[in-house]
């Protein structure tokens, strides 16, 4: 599928469309272990030359998520999925999620799922 032009695109789709790109991106980089941290809204914000309030309020009227939202459900993702496909370590996952406390990324991910991973692991596997 051939990307749409960015001339026909309105401001709001070219920067969401953007800020998805960049998400994927770090995404990727933060899960194959290139990535040192996790990249704030103000950091998106500013790699797209744009304010982070106005970044926040596009992407919430696009998609109706927040850049955090987008974040936040892609690592508790492959979170998951490393829990129920590998043996390694919850503080080796949070590793890759640049937690350099486990018992940050076990807070993390018992806020998003209600449970810690390891009850996560055990419950699913």
């Amino acid at each position: 599928m051939m990307p749409i032009p960015k001339k026909i695109l309105s401001r709001k789709d070219e920067i969401t469309a953007d800020f998805l790109q960049l998400y994927e991106n770090h995404l990727a980089e933060l899960f194959a272990g290139k990535a040192q941290h996790r990249m704030s809204s103000s950091e998106f914000a500013a790699r797209l030359f744009i304010h982070p309030g106005h970044l926040t309020n596009t992407i919430k009227l696009t998609t109706g998520h927040s850049p955090c939202d987008f974040m936040e459900r892609g690592i508790v993702a492959e979170a998951e999925r490393l829990l129920l496909q590998t043996d390694r370590s919850v503080a080796e996952i949070g590793m890759t999620f640049a937690y350099d406390e486990p018992t940050n990324f076990i807070k993390f991910f018992k806020g998003m799922t209600g449970m810690t991973p390891l009850q996560y692991r055990k419950k699913y596997r």
